[in-house]
């Protein structure tokens, strides 16, 4: 076993290199079978997380991981093996990179890590200093704008970078045979790169006509190689290597740091290497919950209860098939959201654009132009990427879209970066954009059916997991701003829930007694039902408000700018949303306790007013 305590990598050689990336991948899957986590992605970068750390400086040197569901051998490696048991457990280790861990930059969202790079060349070059920023991506994440933007800028101003490129089987740019896989191979030796500058140097000299034979020579050779596209961007491409060959990745990787250039070093590698069953392109290994090491049969207890995303997908399903006009998009998360059975049963209606949220929103809004009823199908906290399209390609012109919010509230392990707090705060600015909310499933679907039908931006929220509400109350027809009345009686006290807040509100109700105050349904939070809550503002004198989402613009604000608008200054707004700060990760349960809004510390509140 290897000493983590003791550990200096750069004094190991190849074969102690080795062993320890085992030892990596023992501990990986030891633990993500306990906590759940990312695991193939995580396992298919050992190796080259060895190499940077190997042949570049963690203490001064940016490591900077794209998503970051692949630093959990970076942590390792950087002294966090103490506590890497408690890997994305409340008050434990984080399962994305962030600064107060010894991390450079936080991370949770893909693309963002060349742009990062950039930032931190500029200062370091402003600053004078002795540093290299290494950047560690996936080829998934080449799929969305950002990067290329910022590797149009690096390119231009060559700034001295690393960018290692994970190409886990899904490439960009596949190798076109045995040729090009030699020659591939042969660019990644110093003797090539060695070879290429002096050519550049010598074409400087030569007559024309021999100038340009000598440049088609050389164009030939990157012509059937994949490092194309990033030299036409002006980088440096070394690949493709083999990105579990330790001695190989520390050759390419020292190349690189030589060249003081913007470098890309293309790394083929398998996912989920080294656990055979999460091998390769299984979307199911990505991320996980706790499993048997052994079988791979999830650990996962209780009853097998459908969850809002099972029953989005299912609903939509049926819907399609009622209506031929509804298409629908998803950015990469197809399984994540539902999406891949109307894809599979319906390929030429919906669609996987990759990470690519915004295209996603606005090339759905061409579709609602022409006719269509489009479902996009996000989850709450990516569909931050795609403001900007939501609100100039689609609410400007009303058009007949439907945002579904997948992952509103809290998400649990994934912490700050996936939280799906603020969807209600920032849309709820927007004009001409709806937005409701099911408490269940039969509500979920009654939702989806009405979505079909209304005109303009219609954006509803779900939860994670199941839903706490079990179909208790009966579901009614959905009307535009017309709230429901759950529980009525003769209480100056009211409880107004959306969405999986009305589980809540109950459940505190249960513990209270019904008659303890009225239990409203808001169904809509824009617009909001106001006949309704005038006739309550009426006969009551407390409002309490019960919504997954963050205070600072969600529910109870706009409930207080309602009341404010009609003169109600008599009735006090008590929120139980989420204070202004980002909530942590770890299990919901027991974040929600930490926030105090588990239903023990909500009676004992509720108890003071």
């Amino acid at each position: 076993m290897i000493d983590f305590e003791h550990l200096n990598i750069k004094q190991m050689s190849i074969k102690e290199l080795e062993n320890l990336a085992s030892s990596l991948r023992k501990i990986i899957i030891d633990t993500v079978s306990k906590n759940g986590g990312h695991l193939s992605s995580n396992l298919g970068v050992v190796e080259l997380s060895i190499g940077m750390h190997y042949v570049f400086d963690v203490d001064k040197d940016p490591f900077i991981f794209d998503v970051s569901h692949q630093s959990y051998p970076h942590k390792l490696l950087n002294k966090k093996y103490d506590i890497f048991h408690t890997l994305r457990q409340f008050n434990g280790l984080s399962g994305y990179t962030k600064p107060d861990e010894g991390d450079y930059f936080v991370a949770g969202h893909s693309s963002t890590s060349v742009s990062l790079a950039v930032g931190a060349c500029k200062a370091i070059r402003l600053k004078n200093e002795d540093r290299l920023p290494v950047v560690l991506i996936g080829d998934g994440a080449l799929s969305a704008g950002m990067a290329y933007e910022a590797l149009n800028e690096l390119g231009d101003r060559e700034y001295p970078c690393v960018i290692i490129l994970n190409d886990n089987e899904m490439s960009i740019s596949k190798p076109i045979g045995a040729i090009s896989k030699y020659l591939s191979q042969a660019m990644a030796t110093q003797f090539y790169q060695k070879f290429k500058k002096r050519i550049e140097n010598i074409l400087e000299y030569f007559p024309q006509g021999a100038s340009y034979m000598a440049k088609r020579f050389e164009e030939s050779l990157r012509l059937i190689t994949p490092g194309l596209l990033f030299e036409e961007l002006g980088l440096e491409y070394i690949g493709p290597i083999d990105g579990h060959n330790i001695n190989e990745i520390i050759n390419a990787l020292n190349q690189a740091k030589a060249m003081q250039k913007p470098c890309v070093v293309h790394a083929q590698t398998i996912k989920g290497k080294g656990y055979m069953l999460a091998e390769g392109k299984n979307a199911k290994w990505h991320g996980v919950g706790a499993f048997d090491v052994n079988s791979g049969e999830s650990l996962k207890q209780g009853v097998n209860k459908k969850s809002a995303t099972e029953i989005f997908a299912n609903t939509l399903l049926n819907l399609a098939q009622k209506y031929e006009n509804i298409v629908g998009v998803t950015a990469a998360m197809p399984s994540g959201t539902g999406l891949d059975k109307l894809i599979e049963k319906y390929p030429e209606r919906f669609w996987d654009v990759a990470i690519a949220e915004q295209h996603a929103v606005t090339s759905m809004a061409a579709m609602a132009k022409e006719g269509f009823k489009p479902f996009i199908a996000i989850y709450s906290t990516f569909m931050q990427r795609a403001y900007d399209q939501v609100i100039h390609d689609c609410a400007i012109m009303n058009l007949n879209v439907v945002i579904a919010m997948d992952r509103a509230g809290i998400v649990g392990e994934d912490g700050e970066t996936h939280q799906g707090v603020f969807d209600i705060s920032f849309l709820s600015a927007i004009p001409n954009v709806t937005i409701a909310a099911p408490r269940d499933e039969a509500m979920m679907e009654e939702i989806m059916e009405y979505a079909y039908f209304h005109q303009g931006v219609f954006a509803f929220r779900y939860p994670r997991g199941n839903f706490i509400l079990d179909n208790e109350f009966q579901a009614k027809k959905i009307q535009l701003a017309k709230a429901q009345i759950l529980i009525e009686n003769q209480s100056d006290k009211v409880f107004l829930g959306f969405g999986q807040g009305v589980a809540r509100a109950k459940l505190v109700l249960d513990e209270l007694g019904q008659e303890y105050a009225n239990l409203i349904d808001l169904v809509f939070v824009k617009p909001l039902d106001e006949a309704c809550l005038k006739e309550f503002a009426m006969k009551s004198k407390i409002w309490f408000i019960f919504s997954d989402s963050a205070k600072i613009g969600g529910v109870g604000s706009l409930i207080m700018n309602f009341l404010q608008k009609e003169g109600l200054n008599h009735i006090k707004v008590v929120s139980f949303e989420y204070e202004d700060y980002f909530i942590t990760h770890g299990k919901t349960d027991m974040v929600q306790k930490h926030l105090g809004l588990d239903v023990k510390s909500l009676c004992s509140k509720i108890k003071t007013y």
